[in-house]
């Protein structure tokens, strides 16, 4: 099929935009995977202490006003979300397979550089393994 100028697309050509783009997806995985589990700053909640929290709303729900029942099921709600996120055990290495193996190119092609990649927290071990020089 002819492109905007009229000419075809080689093999080629789409085989690079396949390459790209999968180096893109594999990237923009990584990173977001990295930033859904990222610490977060504060005290950190334990399962426990969640689990407690969410039994104690269950017996101020029935002295509850109309509001305040609405803040605490939402509360409960809340709790049970992040409980569940927190026994849920997830496996970065396929993604940190894929990131080292497209990034090096992905990088030199977006001229990405080693403190940028560190800046949005990819760690150095990572970027070393995906041969990204520090400079």
């Amino acid at each position: 099929m002819p492109g905007p100028s009229g000419h075809q697309m080689t093999d080629e050509h789409k085989a690079a935009l396949a390459l790209g783009r999968a180096q893109g997806r594999a990237v923009r995985s990584y990173l977001e995977a990295l930033a859904d589990h990222r610490p977060k700053r504060g005290r950190k909640r334990t399962p426990e202490s969640m689990r407690t929290r969410i039994a104690a709303i269950a017996e101020e729900l029935g002295a509850a006003d109309a509001m305040s029942r609405l803040q605490l099921v939402q509360e409960r709600m809340d709790l049970e979300a992040a409980l569940e996120a927190a026994e849920t055990t997830v496996d970065l290495t396929a993604l940190e397979d894929a990131f080292a193996e497209a990034a090096r190119s992905y990088g030199e092609r977006k001229g990405i550089s080693w403190a940028a990649w560190r800046e949005v927290g990819v760690p150095a071990a990572l970027l070393k393994r995906a041969g990204i020089p520090r400079s």
